[in-house]
């Protein structure tokens, strides 16, 4: 069983940074894959970011490459997302998650945090 829970979501500018922390319990988090999920209002769920287990690999949305890097600390049983330029288009909540996988298998889910981007 794992439990997950997100924090660092709030209120910024265009162009600002915010850094997303996900706190893990269970031992056996350092197992799974680590991805970070977004819904906006009126969307669907879709993929930001991800982290092999061993943080050998990553994978990330498009849309946030090159402004959001994903990290995560097996010792310290977390992880993190970086949001550099940030727009108002990322105006979200986000979602951390494990997986099996990079891209699938992700039965373990957080609450959620806002964020908020202003123009």
């Amino acid at each position: 069983q794992v439990k997950l829970v997100e924090s660092g979501g709030g209120l910024v500018q265009a162009g600002g940074s915010l850094r997303l922390s996900c706190a893990a319990s269970g031992r056996t988090f350092s197992r799974y894959a680590m991805g970070w999920f977004r819904q906006a209002p009126g969307k669907e769920r879709e993929f930001v970011a991800a982290i092999a287990w061993r943080g050998s690999s990553t994978d990330y949305a498009n849309s946030v490459k090159g402004r959001f890097t994903i990290s995560r600390d097996i010792e310290e049983n977390a992880g993190y997302l970086q949001m550099n330029s940030l727009k108002p288009e990322d105006t979200a909540v986000y979602y951390c998650a494990a997986g099996l996988t990079l891209n699938s298998g992700y039965g373990y889910w957080g609450q959620g945090t806002q964020v908020t981007v202003s123009s």
